[in-house]
């Protein structure tokens, strides 16, 4: 022991790379897992979006809350095109909306008619059991449906429509 040593102990160098080597593992770890982490977010969406339906969607230039559904919609990972219109009532009629059950847009997905604030689970879920129906819809504007997000939620039905006034409830929020 040299004078500057004498009554300390001192680790063994090893000791003191294991701890070292122990730090770099971990630190390159946590980088890894780091690096995946962001590679996924940005790949999932892509590939999300390479399979996902598309959904035209025909609504008023000036309407806010449309433009939160269809963010709602892309938010789910659907493939959102948007027409506006300033005649959305023949919009409406072209696609056989009851006028009992108009909103503010409507949408077109695979053989499907969307009006309103249709959530997307409710899309997916059409998608999938392709009900023997004309579409969904979400009549008026309740507060707290996609789009329509607020201070304020009020329940509300998403009717299952066909042609005839067949109508019925498809899902209750």
């Amino acid at each position: 022991m040299t004078k500057r040593n004498k009554g300390k102990q001192i680790e063994p160098n090893t000791t003191h790379q294991e701890k070292n080597g122990f730090h770099h593992w971990k630190k390159l770890t946590l980088g890894v897992v780091a690096v995946g982490a962001v590679g996924a977010l940005i790949w999932l969406p892509g590939v999300n979006l390479a399979n996902a339906p598309e959904i035209t969607v025909y609504k008023s230039a000036s309407c806010g809350c449309c433009n939160k559904w269809v963010d709602h919609l892309r938010d789910e990972g659907f493939k959102v095109i948007t027409k506006n219109r300033q005649d959305m009532n023949q919009v409406k009629q072209t696609y056989g909306v009851d006028y009992k059950l108009r909103s503010c847009h409507t949408a077109v997905v695979e053989e499907y008619v969307l009006e309103g604030h249709v959530p997307a689970s409710d899309v997916r879920r059409l998608l999938k059991e392709k009900p023997d129906v004309q579409g969904l819809a979400v009549p008026g504007m309740p507060a707290g449906s996609p789009g329509m997000e607020g201070k304020y939620n009020d329940p509300y039905d998403v009717i299952a429509f066909s042609t005839g006034g067949r109508n019925t409830i498809y899902e209750k929020h």
